[in-house]
């Protein structure tokens, strides 16, 4: 597995945490990803993932809500959820390259998801890239 694709995977398995359990302390939540991650580096990438997505979950939920058609967010699975939030992160609010974006969320659908998963993550995804 890729070293950056180890960040985005434990991200996603935090912010699932949280989404699930919303009272979940963010000091026990980093605690979790330094236990899963060695390479300071990567820990520290990983956390940044979760934090801007925490900070800034109420427009990228509004801007994934805009483009999923016919799917409100509250009816997608957390783990789907999870990745698309993930994802919209790094689209909007980083320099990483869209289809690095996209590679990584459908991987990730691949690992958690559903069936389905890879191609509902594939079609909101790169929409909201455009």
């Amino acid at each position: 597995m890729a070293r950056r694709s180890k960040s985005r995977q434990v991200a996603v398995q935090m912010l699932y945490q949280v989404d699930l359990n919303p009272d979940s302390d963010l000091a026990s939540i980093r605690d979790m990803i330094v236990e899963r991650i060695s390479d300071h580096k990567l820990m520290e990438f990983s956390h940044s993932l979760f934090l801007g997505v925490i900070e800034n979950r109420d427009e990228l939920d509004k801007a994934l809500q805009q483009v999923s058609q016919n799917w409100r967010l509250s009816r997608m699975a957390a783990t789907d959820r999870a990745v698309l939030r993930l994802g919209a992160f790094e689209l909007l609010k980083t320099d990483t390259p869209r289809a690095i974006v996209i590679d990584e969320a459908i991987k990730l659908g691949k690992k958690f998801g559903d069936g389905s998963s890879q191609q509902f993550l594939n079609g909101v995804l790169d929409k909201l890239g455009r």
